[in-house]
């Protein structure tokens, strides 16, 4: 392993922070005893609960998912904006400013009017902020409201009120983008043009967690009554990937982009900076961020930025000769069949019990190579799958594909 220490140092659109990882704009975020405490732990940097015109929140506010018994895979809020006084936020933003120079206090915001945006902007810089957030994904409460993610799904108004924050600012402005579009590249080319100095991305999927089937009252319940909120947590980061992938390729586009969405380990923070996150919002470990530099020979955090996106293309531009076949590791194998019953019922049929013996056998000349039995299999490396030559080349593979996809080489075979 090389012999250097990572700088772990980032910039995110003027916001300097000693380590990627930032508290995001949520109820962890709620205080200045939380942001401290964060701080203390190794927290880079933390985006303070959104701060706007008081409101009274609900109760209950929180709802889980649980997959196969894992709870809290994914995480439904209907909470809102910070239901605590104005004046108590600031005088604890400047304290924790105070007692932390060096870690970036980022200060989201969500008001109407232009008066109110320069009021609340102003008084947020003169607490100490080192950044703004302006929350334009808030998809329950606020939206109603004429904010939050109805903002956030109006690339006009997301530049306009974009680029008073900018106006009034004397500090670096990000804006927090909703997923709840079909195409998230329009909004940050809104926010680019309202003067935004970077992103943040993805704010919570408009959702309703669950269902109370005794009450037949949607989760989480307020009374008699609920509604859809926020989803957040582990399940959407594929999806919080893709948004953030789809704005970092975008030649267009070249502002920084703090990520978040899903990230809980310092591998998932990885993923986000190689397709183009400068900063990741909601993580924990750091010291296995530095060691994953260490090992790919990454000196500072800007070097990993992006790194992946160029291998993030359309379907058309695929390789469509490349093929792989799965591969079972016999010494590995506990015989459990959960590759043969996916296989079967969900795939091609190529994989098949053999009699006498706990492991199955890969007919390779059906196998399309789909991952879904190493996806099933419950043994880390049994299955592997294995790049094969279909005994085309390039150019004699378009002639086949021309041809309607004729005579067919079997795999294995050659």
């Amino acid at each position: 392993m090389p012999e250097f220490t990572p700088d772990l140092s980032t910039n995110t659109g003027g916001i300097r922070s000693p380590n990627p990882f930032w508290l995001a704009s949520a109820p962890p975020a709620n205080s200045g005893a939380q942001i401290q405490r964060a701080f203390e732990a190794g927290w880079g940097g933390a985006v303070w609960k959104t701060l706007g015109v008081p409101i009274q929140n609900v109760s209950s506010r929180f709802g889980g998912h649980a997959i196969r018994g894992v709870q809290g895979a994914g995480f439904n809020n209907i909470e809102l904006i910070t239901d605590r006084p104005l004046e108590v936020n600031l005088r604890e933003i400047a304290e924790t400013k105070r007692l932390f120079p060096k870690n970036p206090i980022i200060v989201s915001l969500m008001v109407e009017t232009e008066d109110e945006w320069r009021e609340i902007i102003k008084k947020s810089i003169d607490a100490g902020a080192d950044g703004l957030e302006l929350n334009f994904g808030c998809p329950h409460g606020m939206c109603e409201r004429g904010m939050g993610s109805a903002v956030g799904q109006e690339p006009k108004i997301n530049e306009r009120i974009t680029a008073w924050a900018v106006k009034y600012s004397t500090v670096p402005v990000l804006v927090k983008l909703t997923p709840n579009v079909s195409d998230i590249v329009p909004h940050g080319l809104a926010a680019k043009r309202g003067g935004a100095h970077g992103v943040s991305l993805i704010n919570t999927i408009k959702s309703i967690i669950s269902v109370d089937i005794d009450r037949f009252v949607p989760e989480p319940r307020v009374g008699a009554l609920s509604t859809n909120g926020g989803y957040c947590g582990a399940a959407v980061k594929p999806i919080a990937l893709h948004m953030v992938a789809a704005l970092a390729r975008e030649k267009g586009f070249g502002l920084p982009i703090s990520g978040i969405g899903g990230v809980s380990n310092w591998r998932d923070a990885v993923e986000f900076i190689l397709l183009g996150s400068s900063t990741v919002q909601v993580c924990t470990e750091v010291d296995g961020l530095e060691n994953y530099m260490r090992t790919h020979g990454f000196r500072t955090i800007p070097e990993m930025i992006g790194k992946a996106v160029p291998a993030f293309q359309e379907w058309g531009d695929l390789d469509l000769n490349y093929e792989t076949v799965a591969k079972i590791d016999a010494d590995k194998c506990i015989g459990c069949q959960l590759c043969v019953a996916a296989c079967h019922d969900g795939a091609h049929q190529c994989i098949h019990p053999v009699e006498g013996t706990r492991v199955p056998s890969v007919d390779e000349s059906e196998c399309v190579g789909c991952n879904l039995c190493q996806i099933v299999c419950p043994v880390p490396g049994c299955i592997s799958m294995a790049e094969v030559d279909n005994g085309f080349t390039p150019a004699t593979w378009n002639q086949f594909v021309h041809e309607g996809m004729k005579l067919r080489p079997k795999k294995g075979a050659h």
